[in-house]
């Protein structure tokens, strides 16, 4: 079927994500390649198709509405598929050279997995690299159904079939709004104040989310109440917290930003644990080899070291 003139361009609404992810309409001008003049433009643009107001401009940068928070996630699984669609084409017209698909958590993908992968650039220059990010279940039905090589989870539990080493470690963090009560709480909460408030959380098959409901249970006997709201992307979530919608539990990695800006106040749990480890997988009894095997030991090292070139 046709394409809405309202999302038939897809362009100003990977500015919008940028804009989110970046904090101001000059640091997501110069991501683009383009000038800030032209980047308000083309936003402006996008606030009239829509009838929406997206952003919240002010002398100390723009942030989303509430509305253009929701936008923005509804937008990025588009903006990735598009993204997909773009570097299957690249590939497609390659000579030579090996294809890796990998799927990845949104965490995992978004904060991590950018930089092993300018380093296997260098390793293996002739890859092309397809990646899918999901949450852990997608990922691992995705490495289960072969349409993923290797994958990267956050979950604590994984299906039958699949082989994990962990290559990193996390920590989820408890973040308000600077305006939310337990902002000046500086002895934090106890585990089950935060089971009972409700949140803004992942949707169902989210690494974090299952990582947090298992913590509250084993070490507290406690379940956290459903959801406020659920959004599929850590950029939604962040801006609803910021909107003082509820608190939510997110990725170390995901906020520091955002706490060292004072945007977002870390609060911490006095009586609960919550790191955990991110896992590569793959299909148990197959060894990696390529450039899948250079991606792994890439994700994996702890120092310095030469990176495997094929094998």
């Amino acid at each position: 079927m046709p394409l809405s003139g309202r999302v038939s361009d897809l362009g100003p609404f990977d500015l919008l994500l940028s804009v989110a992810r970046l904090g101001s309409v000059g640091a997501a001008a110069r991501a683009h390649g383009i000038s800030q003049p032209s980047a308000s433009a083309r936003l402006s643009g996008l606030e009239r198709r829509l009838g929406i107001a997206l952003l919240q401009r002010s002398s100390r940068g723009s942030r989303l509405t509430p509305e253009g928070a929701l936008v923005a996630d509804w937008a990025r699984a588009a903006v990735e598929a598009a993204a997909a669609l773009d570097t299957g084409l690249v590939s497609l017209r390659r000579s030579g050279g090996d294809r890796l698909p990998v799927a990845a958590s949104l965490t995992v993908a978004e904060y991590l997995v950018p930089r092993w992968l300018a380093l296997l650039r260098s390793a293996a220059p002739d890859t092309s690299v397809l990646l899918t990010a999901g949450n852990s279940d997608d990922v691992a039905a995705a490495v289960l159904a072969g349409e993923a090589q290797l994958g990267f989870v956050e979950g604590p539990d994984l299906p039958g079939g699949l082989q994990a080493r962990t290559v990193a470690r996390d920590v989820l963090t408890v973040v308000v709004a600077p305006g939310h009560p337990w902002a000046r709480r500086r002895s934090g909460i106890t585990a089950h104040e935060l089971a009972a408030a409700p949140l803004v959380g992942r949707e169902p098959g989210s690494g974090t989310r299952r990582h947090l409901e298992r913590a509250l249970a084993r070490q507290a006997g406690a379940s956290p109440l459903p959801p406020l709201l659920e959004l599929s992307s850590t950029t939604a979530i962040k801006a609803a917290v910021r909107e003082g919608v509820a608190p939510a539990v997110l990725s170390s990695l995901a906020v520091g930003d955002e706490t060292s800006s004072g945007t977002l106040v870390r609060v911490p749990v006095t009586d609960l644990d919550l790191s955990r480890s991110l896992r590569l997988v793959h299909l148990a009894g197959r060894p990696l080899t390529g450039p899948a095997r250079a991606l792994a030991s890439i994700a994996g090292r702890r120092g310095p070291g030469p990176l495997p070139r094929g094998g």
